[in-house]
């Protein structure tokens, strides 16, 4: 134990000594700067040649032109065949109507989506039956025994491409004015009509 009485160690006192030159010594001063120690290489900043100037590779002058806002086109129309009836036949209109009874019936409630996998292209199923889905999902359900459903068909556009092929466009309306479109194709396969696209906006 220590002896309170007897003073501690001594530290050594702080010398201040003055910070050496950051900056190299002008032309005319001769000391100040320490010349370079043993194995290290002197370096003269004044024997230097100065910097080649960097050249540009040869090439014509580029004329900048201000760019002009370029109004927005709409994008071309794809052509019907030649074949194709801008007013389908009476058995095609039949066809796509019944399609799109059925799709408002799923997006009423009054069926799940997947009481259309019958009427879906096995190889598009995966695609379709989400997008009837999230179409059922943002309709109101209405009650069953509701005289008016919720959406009823407007409009039907029907377009016979070709015999075995039919592109439809629909308009529904909903409760306060609501509008709603879906298009559509429909193609003759084994037999029966499948549903290959359909888009619910």
């Amino acid at each position: 134990m220590m002896d309170p009485r007897r003073p501690g160690p001594s530290r050594p006192p702080v010398r201040l000594r003055p910070a050496p030159a950051y900056d190299p010594p002008f032309v005319d001063e001769g000391s100040g700067w320490p010349g370079p120690g043993e194995g290290q290489l002197a370096l003269d900043l004044f024997a230097l040649p100065p910097w080649p100037a960097r050249r540009e590779p040869d090439r014509p002058p580029v004329q900048r032109v201000a760019a002009r806002p370029v109004p927005g086109r709409p994008a071309p129309a794809r052509q019907l065949p030649p074949g194709a009836l801008a007013t389908a036949t009476p058995a095609a209109t039949r066809v796509a109507h019944r399609f799109v009874a059925n799709c408002i019936e799923v997006f009423n409630g009054f069926r799940p989506p997947v009481q259309l996998r019958r009427q879906l292209d096995p190889a598009r199923t995966a695609q379709l039956l989400p997008e009837l889905a999230r179409a059922a999902s943002r309709g109101v359900p209405t009650r069953r025994r509701s005289p008016r459903p919720g959406l009823r068909l407007r409009r039907l556009r029907v377009c016979e491409l070709n015999p075995a092929a039919i592109e439809a466009a629909a308009v529904l309306t909903g409760a306060a004015d609501a509008s709603w479109a879906m298009a559509l194709r429909l193609e003759h396969r084994r037999g029966s009509w499948l549903c290959t696209d359909l888009r619910v906006l």
